[in-house]
């Protein structure tokens, strides 16, 4: 393997030199930027939440849900490979700005377009696909930063307190999201979008991110970007634990995802609620993914794998019982749904931290950025299926398929001794 990733600097001397680069003062750095990452993402969970409603209450149909998740999800996953590449080549401190600046743009567009009363599906469609296509580069920036602005004695810390960050998200923007177009016209409840956007980006202005890259050669570079992807290509397909491990979360992504999209016509349709209940149940699920992200956090699982696997199975079937209790007791359906997300975060964190640490920082970029594609190709396909079986055996009969199928796929894991064993196996 080392052969196949000649390029890459000796293992010793890279860990050597990033404890140089994350340094003493790495705490303040670390926490300016994470705070107004926070701020970032509870914005854009918002916007999110309430265009989805938006659609669902306007269209009531299935259909123009998948839609919506198919063209925020598609782009993502078609570029993602070139936005790990970018990562890896270019600066992600850059790369984090523009891609924020942009996405704001286009929230001041769709403000605008509400404002003013020209609204049309197609616009939202298309805002969000743009959204979608900056996340393929801001999404490995971020996670590739994350390894080189901590010491490594505290990346697994790091990695809970992103999914604290992801459920705080959901419990914030969820009521604040039915508070605001409650009280406001939609065009002002995206407005918190941009404000927040501003946050996340301040930080980015003052603080560098230390990071390895090899020299940069522009005269071919669609043909560095072409090679530069291969490796990472290489990396994930040489390395039989990571590789059953892509494939494992990109079936169960697949199975799954539908249910996250259609939460507003269950909850409508079956549970008979409206804006309020929704938000209630997102905000429900962002308390467990907060609580989740403590335990993982003070715990600091030594046995990644494990906690991924069980973590998963569980998270699927929790959301097939979601949707086997009674339309009366909405409450109960609410539990599940939170413990969903509990199980979610005690797979997601350790997860990432086991990426993390096994992927060479030099390559995360485009390591994780072709997990982000296999995941993102995945979600769409599923949306796909989903539409027309929903739309056949109905909403609540859909979550309790797949939910269960999911869970099957992630038991499954436990059959392959190389994918548990993927820790101990390494990168080299």
């Amino acid at each position: 393997m080392k052969e196949k990733l000649g390029n890459l600097p000796d293992e010793r001397k890279l860990t050597e030199s990033r404890s140089l680069e994350v340094g003493n003062g790495w705490q303040k750095r670390y926490w300016f930027i994470f705070s107004g990452q926070a701020f970032s993402i509870i914005g854009s969970a918002l916007t999110q939440f309430v265009l989805m409603w938006w659609i669902a209450d306007t269209t009531g149909s299935v259909s123009a849900l998948a839609f919506a998740g198919t063209v925020a999800l598609l782009p993502q996953a078609l570029l993602s490979p070139v936005g790990g590449v970018f990562a890896d080549r270019y600066s992600r401190r850059l790369i984090m700005i523009l891609a924020d600046l942009i996405s704001a743009v286009c929230i001041a567009v769709l403000m605008l377009l509400f404002l003013t009363d020209y609204i049309e599906l197609w616009h939202i469609y298309l805002i969000m696909g743009i959204r979608g296509a900056m996340q393929a580069f801001q999404s490995p920036a971020v996670e590739a930063s994350t390894a080189m602005l901590v010491p490594e004695s505290f990346i697994q810390r790091a990695a809970g307190l992103n999914q604290i960050l992801m459920g705080a998200s959901l419990v914030a923007s969820a009521p604040l999201g039915a508070l605001a177009v409650s009280i406001m016209p939609f065009g002002w409840a995206l407005s918190i979008d941009l404000f927040t956007a501003l946050l996340g980006i301040a930080p980015l202005f003052f603080f560098t991110i230390p990071q390895f890259r090899k020299e940069i050669n522009n005269r071919h570079l669609i043909k560095n970007i072409i090679s530069e992807l291969r490796e990472g290509v290489t990396m994930v397909w040489k390395h039989q634990g990571l590789k059953r491990l892509f494939i494992l979360l990109g079936g169960i992504v697949l199975v799954i995802m539908p249910t996250f999209t259609f939460v507003p016509l269950l909850v409508k349709e079956y549970f008979k609620g409206g804006i309020y209940e929704v938000g209630l149940m997102e905000a429900l699920a962002g308390a467990g993914m907060v609580a989740g992200g403590v335990l993982v956090t003070i715990m600091a699982p030594k046995r990644k794998m494990i906690w991924i696997l069980a973590g998963l199975g569980l998270s699927c079937f929790a959301i097939s019982f979601t949707a086997l209790v009674p339309a009366n007791l909405f409450w109960l359906a609410t539990f599940f749904w939170m413990i969903s997300s509990i199980a979610f975060i005690f797979a997601n964190a350790p997860l990432t931290a086991l990426l993390q640490t096994i992927i060479p920082n030099q390559i995360q970029g485009r390591v994780l950025s072709l997990l982000n594609m296999i995941m993102g190709l995945a979600a769409p396909v599923g949306l796909l299926i989903a539409n027309p079986l929903g739309e056949w055996i109905g909403l609540r009969w859909l979550f309790i398929l797949v939910g269960f199928l999911g869970g099957l796929v992630a038991l499954s894991g436990f059959a392959s001794r190389r994918l548990k064993n993927i820790e101990k196996e390494g990168i080299g």
